[in-house]
This record gives structure tokens, sequence and C-alpha cells, in this order.
């Protein structure tokens, strides 16, 4: 029987809750962090910048290659390397959150993680899925730069771009536009990918299916039940919202719990030093870059586990919304029921 988005909450916080807790294991929360990471379910972002200032001389010149002596050609060819690198990283990268999102939805439908596994018999679907999501977000590129560039062409082709104080209302206008198409653009992609993930992957998994033909069948389900949808994904945005701040602030008291030790013990430390004589040298600062650098791995490794409870809740909770819509995955959610009318161990086969 399909349940309702707010319905479809009880079970998916019930799940969570005897996955995580009925035992405690620590191995399994770590891979589930592990796997939620690379899935997708946990995300990162890091920014460094560094400046530095050329040697000046005086009379001379900021001339980058007399100052410097860099070899133009060598120069181009490092940062073709660089990009060339980051690409391949990245796309490889995007395949493996691939396959461990189908490790995921194993996770969460056995209650138990089992990585090499899943990944073994996962690396058919995992391909299938990557590839559309490879297609996609490079379709998606695309696009983007058809919006920007359109319009950046036509203000040049204007004479916009050479007199901007003279165009200053068509200026603004154009942004303004072109920045709310983005911003609408941006949501339906964000919502394909979500659905794609909830509702298609459980198809791809269990009926060994590909994206389009999951997709085919998800939008029949949609169109007899627009309202229910809809209100699944009103509930998943708020639900996000609410599990963010939850883990905000968990996460900034795990800092505050973690961060005041560590900068008193790191005080006391150099202090001690002091007073034995010793002086930042390279043996000293080698020391206090490893300890700092294992403070920090724990620290990451504290606030993964803070968001393992998020990994299992959320895909639970689509599980359970779509299980009463998709029958093949009403078999496995709920095999006691379906006993009857599939042979033993049929339900859990399919898996």
């Amino acid at each position: 029987m399909a349940i309702t988005a707010v319905d479809s909450i009880t079970p998916a916080l019930e799940h969570t809750k005897q996955q995580l807790f009925k035992p405690f294991n620590i191995g399994q929360w770590t891979k589930l962090a592990f796997v939620g990471l690379l899935a997708g379910e946990l995300g990162s972002n890091g920014c460094n910048r560094s400046n530095f200032q050329l040697p000046h001389h005086p009379g001379v010149g900021p001339h980058f290659p007399a100052s410097l002596g860099i070899d133009h050609a060598l120069l181009a060819a490092f940062i073709a390397t660089a990009i060339i690198a980051a690409l391949a990283i990245g796309i490889i990268l995007i395949y493996v959150g691939s396959v461990m999102r189908f490790v995921l939805f194993d996770s969460v439908i056995t209650k138990q993680c089992h990585i090499r596994w899943s990944w073994n018999r996962r690396l058919g679907p995992g391909w299938r899925y990557f590839a559309w999501k490879l297609g996609y977000l490079l379709l998606a590129l695309a696009v983007i730069a058809a919006l920007v560039g359109g319009p950046l062409a036509l203000a040049f082709a204007k004479g916009w771009l050479t007199q901007p104080k003279e165009h200053l209302p068509p200026l603004i206008l154009s942004g303004a536009i072109v920045f709310a198409v983005l911003l609408v653009f941006g949501a339906v992609t964000a919502l394909i990918l979500v659905l794609t993930k909830d509702f298609v992957i459980p198809q791809m998994a269990l009926e060994d299916i590909d994206v389009m033909e999951g997709w085919r069948r998800l939008w029949r389900m949609m169109q007899a039940e627009k309202g229910a949808y809809a209100a699944y994904i009103v509930m998943k945005i708020v639900l996000a919202i609410v599990v963010g701040i939850l883990i905000g602030i968990a996460t900034l008291i795990v800092g505050v719990i973690f961060v005041v030790p560590a900068a008193g013990l790191s005080i006391l430390a150099v202090l001690t030093g002091k007073s034995a004589g010793l002086t930042w040298n390279a043996e000293t600062i080698a020391l206090a870059a490893v300890i700092g650098s294992i403070l920090l791995a724990a620290f990451l490794y504290l606030v993964s586990l803070i968001a393992v409870p998020a990994i299992v809740f959320f895909p639970a909770y689509s599980i359970y919304f779509f299980a009463g819509r998709y029958p093949p995955l009403a078999a496995v959610l709920y095999p006691a029921a379906t006993s009857q009318q599939a042979p033993a161990g049929g339900a859990r086969a399919m898996l």
C-alpha cells in the first residue's frame, strides 16, 4: 500500500534506528560514511588560495619571464597536464560515485554495508548510470554555455559591452533575466538528478534496466500521482534543511569539544618545549605537521560519523515512499508480506 510523503518519515526513522543502533557497530558506521561520501550523500568543498609577490628591482618592471625565467611552452604544458589530470580525476570520481550509489542502496535495503560484495555485482548498472550522468552533466554545461554565451554575444554585437555606461538599463534587465533562467534551470537539473537517484536507481538495481527506461516508468507514475510526488519533493527539501541545521549544530559542538582541548594541549606543548630549550627547526616543524594532520584527520572522521544517520535516513525515506508504488521494491522491503506470492528467498534473489 502506497504511503504519503509525511507518513514515510516514521518508517524511515525506524529503519535508520534499527540499522545504526541495533546493534551499534562503529565499523558499519565508518563504511557507511565512506560510501555516503563517494555516493554524493555527503559533500565537501574547499578552496586554497596563496598570494605571492614577484621580486622587484629598482628600475626593472615586473616582467614575468625575465624575473623568473619561466619557459612559456613548459608552463603551458604544465597547465594543460593539470587540466587533463583534473578532468580525469573528476570522471573517475563520477564513475566511482555512480557505482557507490548502488552500494548505498544495497546497504540500506539489507541493513548491512558490504562494499566489496555490492561493488562487484553492481558494476553493470553503475556503468550505465555513470554514462547517463556524464552525458547529462555535459548537456547541462552546454545549455548553461548557450544561456550565458547567447546574451553575451548579442550584447557584444549591439555594442553594449564596449560602452556599458550608456546601456545600463538593457544590460541590467538582460542580466536579471539570464540569472533567473539559470536559477530555474539549475533547480530543474538538480531535481532530475535527485529523482533519478531516489526512484530510478531502485528500478535499475532490481530489474537491470537502463536510466531512460526507468525514467519512462517513473514519468508514468508521476503523471498518475502528481500531488503525491510534489508533496515528496517539498517534504524532502524541508527535511534536508532541518537535517542540515542539525548536522551543522552537531558539527559545531564536536568542533568546540575537539578544538578547545587540542588548542590547550598545543599551547602547553609549545611552552614545555621552550622551557626544555627546544626551538623551531626542521624536526620540530615536521613533528608539529604530523600531529596536526592526525588531529585534523580525527576531526574529519568524527564529522563524517555525524552525517551517517542522514546517509541512511534519506535513501530509506525514498525507499519507503516508493515501495508502495513499485512492487519489486516492496517485495524486497517487505518479504514477509509477499512470501505467499513468491518462492522462498525470491525477493532476496531479486536484490
